[in-house]
């Protein structure tokens, strides 16, 4: 008769360690030594988005997608929207890519206002747009998004794929749970989010969703009326203004 003997508990191995730093850090736990040297590689992104974007003023971050070039209707409409917002006094912040955040960045960039944004590295490299003031480039989406959150005081969805509805979804969460105060949130383009909205409808009829975690979304089609919605709850509810300054001696600038 043969007698059981407990198992060790099974560890979970990587294959292989997948190049992209992303898909790593998230594949389970390796060494205390590794995990440490990730860890230092998170802390490192945060440091060097802090110091690039310590000075920008405040922003208005525009999500969009990365696809629709020069030629779809919305470039232009990115690129005038992009101009309007640096007209009210904000710096325009994007994911720093091209289509519709370079448009953003590029209608900034026309009117001589401010111009930032927070790159990602990608396996099919994606580079910063021509049309940036300053800019970061991170490892990790995580750093990426709290950056693209941390210096916003509103926030402004064109069409766009899963990252952006990413990105808009992680806005209202935010907003939602009072991690950050109940700024506003606009979509432009009603036919293109007709179905979100109407998601999200359906969340508020279940109660999933409070009605009140929406009353500072804005769905239109008139750039004017998003920038007017904009600056009625922004620039006299936060009193925003510009203190801080670069110091030369700690190399900011």
């Amino acid at each position: 008769m043969t007698e059981d003997v407990p198992s060790a508990p099974a560890e979970a191995v990587p294959a292989s360690r997948p190049e992209h730093p992303d898909r790593y850090f998230l594949a389970g736990p390796h060494s205390r030594l590794r995990e440490m040297q990730l860890l230092g590689r998170a802390v490192r992104d945060f440091i060097k988005g802090f110091r690039v974007l310590h000075f920008v003023g405040p922003c208005v971050t525009i999500f969009g997608s990365a696809r629709f070039g020069e030629s779809h209707p919305y470039y232009a409409i990115a690129r005038q929207l992009g101009g309007r917002v640096c007209q009210l006094g904000f710096t325009v912040m994007t994911g720093g890519g091209p289509g519709l955040m370079e448009a953003a960045n590029r209608g900034a960039q026309d009117v001589s206002g401010r111009s930032v944004g927070c790159n990602i590295e990608l396996p099919q490299e994606q580079a910063p747009n021509p049309y940036l003031d300053h800019y970061v480039t991170c490892h990790y989406f995580f750093v990426r998004k709290v950056l693209l959150f941390k210096y916003s005081y509103a926030f402004i969805g064109l069409p766009g794929g899963l990252g952006t509805l990413d990105e808009l979804c992680e806005a209202l969460t935010l907003i939602q749970t009072g991690k950050i105060q109940n700024f506003p949130v606009v979509l432009i383009g009603t036919e293109y989010w007709q179905p979100f909205m109407a998601l999200l409808r359906e969340m508020v009829e279940e109660g999933a969703v409070a009605a009140s975690d929406l009353d500072l979304l804005k769905v239109t089609d008139d750039i004017e009326e998003a920038v007017r919605h904009i600056e009625s709850h922004t620039v006299g509810s936060f009193g925003l203004r510009r203190v801080e300054r670069p110091q030369w001696w700690l190399g900011e600038r």
